[in-house]
């Protein structure tokens, strides 16, 4: 089997250097904010923010709500994550809490328990819901409109 499709990978960056790691023999309560990419193997409770990307070690436990641009979780995160980019939950890894995500990754063996957004909210929505009136999507520069059309019992006007 070629090394690509191996299940023994170790956690890697996801994304240039590690800027900041805290260890797996510390504990650290606090508010945790810096530029640069984060490594977690130990213990943590509080906030994480960053605008590079968060890994969190095997055998770290946190419990934060996250905001990255990526994160990677192959240890256990309770709390919220938000992440501009991508959420990676590995073989080994466990969340707790909602994510705000553009893209999301489950490994087989992961756990992820909450709920999901993901994408800019600003996605049409394709199908339909069952029951509701049928609405007409109008663009009117730059802003959308929606408008729902008169049903005849509504007294629309019968021109002859």
């Amino acid at each position: 089997m070629s090394a690509l499709f191996a299940k023994n990978k170790k956690p890697a960056a996801t994304g240039g250097k590690i800027d900041n790691v805290l260890g797996a023999n510390t504990t650290l309560t606090g508010h945790l904010k810096s530029d640069g990419n984060v490594r977690i193997d130990g213990i943590f409770v509080g906030t994480v923010e960053t605008a590079g990307n968060v890994i969190i070690g095997e055998c770290a436990k946190v419990e934060a709500d996250v905001s990255a641009n990526a994160v990677q979780v192959w240890g256990a995160l309770k709390g919220n994550v938000t992440a501009a980019s991508r959420l990676e939950i590995m073989s080994s890894g466990r969340v707790w809490g909602d994510i705000a995500v553009a893209s999301l990754l489950i490994d087989e063996g992961g756990l992820f328990r909450g709920q999901s957004l993901m994408g800019s909210g600003d996605e049409r929505f394709l199908i339909e819901a069952p029951g509701s009136p049928e609405v007409e999507v109008i663009e009117l520069e730059g802003e959308t409109a929606a408008e729902r059309p008169e049903s005849e019992e509504e007294g629309t006007k019968d021109e002859r």
